[in-house]
């Protein structure tokens, strides 16, 4: 059993003026590593953008080829707080993944997840994990078996989130992800905090100067209260660019991603923050500074 998610659904939650931290003057950020464990170059970047830069928390696959790898790192960096990114879709042409139990209702008939949430209305193909052939009881024993895995082998797991929003097709979905969560004691709510999304206006084609600009510009405007901003570190690497072969609207993704670790990495993002006295937190840190009793 483990410490202290709730759903990145509900990430971009407005500030409520009864949250905890109302009246306090102090900026709280999470800067959120997602799909580690997705790749070596995912689990090199979002590694660096920790030991180098201002990640404070991680989000690890456990249905991904690379886990083993990205578990051993994660124990070698104890203080990298970790969620586990349930998955349910494997999105990419040329990499897929599958689930760690047998769940016939959720995969293709290569037994790879589908690789998007809902398939798209009026297709006649089915592209989508949640459709009513969907077995609730086979989501819940996925859900418990990437968890275990999981807290299995990295101490510092502390949080559940959902890859590509899969929990909000249906509301039984985001039940059973609570349910279990507060079972395993994963369960940090940063919408009870009052959390809210940091926007930074970046594009996947930005290079990574003017994605480095666009995160001080928005660090720089940031007031009083709890942000959250999730990106996705990579590297520029044959393995990252064989992602986006084939995968329309993000052949691009090496270089938007390594883009990202670039920004996550820079000396002048790094000054903004000290300038501004903004504090980077962690899921777990939030919780446990900001969580009335």
């Amino acid at each position: 059993m483990k410490k202290p998610v709730i759903l990145c659904a509900l990430l971009a939650l407005i500030l409520s003026p009864s949250s905890p931290y109302a009246q306090d003057e102090e900026t709280y950020l999470i800067i959120r590593a997602d799909d580690i464990g997705s790749s070596h170059s995912a689990n090199l970047a979002c590694i660096k953008s920790y030991r180098e830069g201002i990640a404070r928390s991680v989000e690890v696959m456990p249905t991904c080829s690379w886990f083993p790898e990205a578990a051993k790192m994660l124990r070698e960096n104890p203080g990298y707080d970790v969620g586990v990114h349930l998955t349910m879709t494997s999105e990419w042409d040329n990499v897929k993944w599958g689930p760690l139990t047998a769940a016939p209702s959720l995969v293709d008939e290569n037994g790879y997840f589908f690789p998007k949430s809902r398939t798209a209305e009026g297709s006649t193909e089915r592209t989508g994990f949640w459709d009513e052939s969907a077995s609730l009881e086979e989501v819940e024993a996925e859900v418990r078996a990437q968890i275990e895995l999981a807290v299995n082998n990295i101490p510092q797991v502390s949080h559940v989130s959902d890859h590509m929003g899969w929990s909000r097709a249906d509301p039984r979905l985001s039940e059973i992800v609570t349910r279990v969560a507060e079972e395993y004691e994963l369960n940090i709510d940063l919408p009870a905090l009052g959390v809210k999304g940091a926007r930074w206006g970046a594009t996947s084609s930005d290079d990574a100067e003017t994605r480095i600009d666009k995160l001080v510009n928005m660090l720089n405007g940031l007031e009083p209260g709890l942000y959250l901003l999730i990106e996705h570190p990579g590297l520029n690497t044959p393995e990252m660019e064989g992602h986006g072969h084939g995968h329309e609207g993000y052949r691009n993704v090496h270089t938007h991603r390594d883009s990202v670790t670039e920004a996550f990495c820079s000396p002048r993002v790094k000054e903004s923050i000290k300038a501004k006295g903004i504090r980077l937190v962690s899921y777990q840190e939030a919780w446990k500074t900001l969580k009335q009793d």
